[in-house]
């Protein structure tokens, strides 16, 4: 399967917060869609889910036009909420069964779901009971028990503590291989480099920066090595490659080693063979590449934009199960 998001734009009255956005994501291939507060991620998923009218462009699956209410998806809003005073299999048999599911195919479906959880004990619990996190759990069960073939997470680790983390990794995990479509938003930056092939990163309602995120992070390194040596500090090291190179490298020290930059047509290959044939013990040389959470700094910056005006999501939140 693939799912194609093609040019969609959006307007909030005379503020337009979606410019064009595409991206394509195939079955087993998780995509990361990421993105300050305000930037678009969530209009785009509400988009996608059919919450809001599609102005301009267009959604495909499998180059045929996107019919939420013919196809199995499974969402996760960044707005959590469950209805607080019924019991946590109620609230999952009733979801399953406005997925389509019998009453009897609901009932199994969702013990399956808690069971995959590690909450079955909490079944016949009043959700108002339990923990924050355990109730993250129950969105994620509800988001899950009809087995759809696509599912969009929005900030599913929030409110997790490791154990109930790692827990929901391993269902992640599991869904990326039985080849559903995940489109996964967060703004930890760990998780995603874990679970996406793919990224889209989104500034002011406009993709900045896409791609294979091994590629992008190789791209992006550029011609610069990391570089660690036996036996001197960071600081020595740099005086001594200074010494050998002079102005034609750049030095960056972090705390675990050192990042040198060609700056003249000295290549790697060059700067490796002389360092190697001077009194320096290297203890290892690798390519540099930039973490997730740095490529994201450099393409939106530090400066959170004012959040864009919002509908009234009532209607929303009523469709999907959850209380405003």
């Amino acid at each position: 399967m693939k799912l194609e998001v093609i040019d969609l734009k959006k307007h909030f009255g005379d503020k337009e917060v979606l410019k064009g956005i595409s991206f394509t994501v195939e079955n087993g291939q998780p995509l990361g869609l990421l993105g300050q507060n305000g930037a678009g991620k969530t209009t785009t998923i509400r988009t996608l889910m059919g919450i809001y009218d599609i102005e301009h462009g267009e959604i495909l699956l499998d180059g045929k036009p996107f019919n939420l209410g013919k196809e199995s998806v499974g969402y996760l809003p960044e707005e959590r909420g469950l209805y607080q005073d019924i019991k946590v299999i109620e609230q999952l048999v009733y979801i399953a069964k406005l997925r389509g599911l019998s009453a009897k195919d609901a009932k199994r479906a969702s013990n399956n779901a808690l069971a995959k959880l590690e909450i079955s004990h909490y079944a016949d619990k009043l959700i108002k009971t339990l923990s924050k996190g355990n109730q993250q759990k129950v969105q994620l069960a509800q988001t899950i028990v009809h087995n759809p073939k696509i599912v969009i997470l929005d900030e599913p680790f929030s409110g997790l503590d490791p154990v109930n983390s790692q827990i929901l990794k391993d269902v992640i995990l599991e869904l990326i291989a039985a080849n559903k479509i995940v489109i996964f938003s967060s703004h930890q930056m760990n998780f995603v480099e874990e679970f996406c092939k793919d990224i889209v990163i989104i500034k002011d309602g406009a993709v900045v920066l896409q791609g294979d995120l091994e590629k992008i992070k190789q791209d992006l390194g550029g011609n610069r090595l990391v570089i660690k040596a036996n036996g001197d500090t960071n600081v020595d090291l740099v005086t001594k490659l200074h010494r050998l190179f002079g102005p034609t490298c750049e030095y960056k020290i972090t705390p675990d080693d050192l990042i040198v930059t060609p700056t003249s047509a000295l290549t790697k290959n060059e700067l490796i063979s002389r360092i190697a044939q001077n009194d320096i013990d290297l203890r290892y040389v690798k390519m540099y590449e930039p973490s997730l959470h740095d490529i994201f700094v450099a393409k939106v910056g530090e400066d959170e934009p004012a959040l864009p005006p919002q509908p009234d999501l009532l209607d929303f939140c009523k469709h999907f199960g959850v209380e405003e």
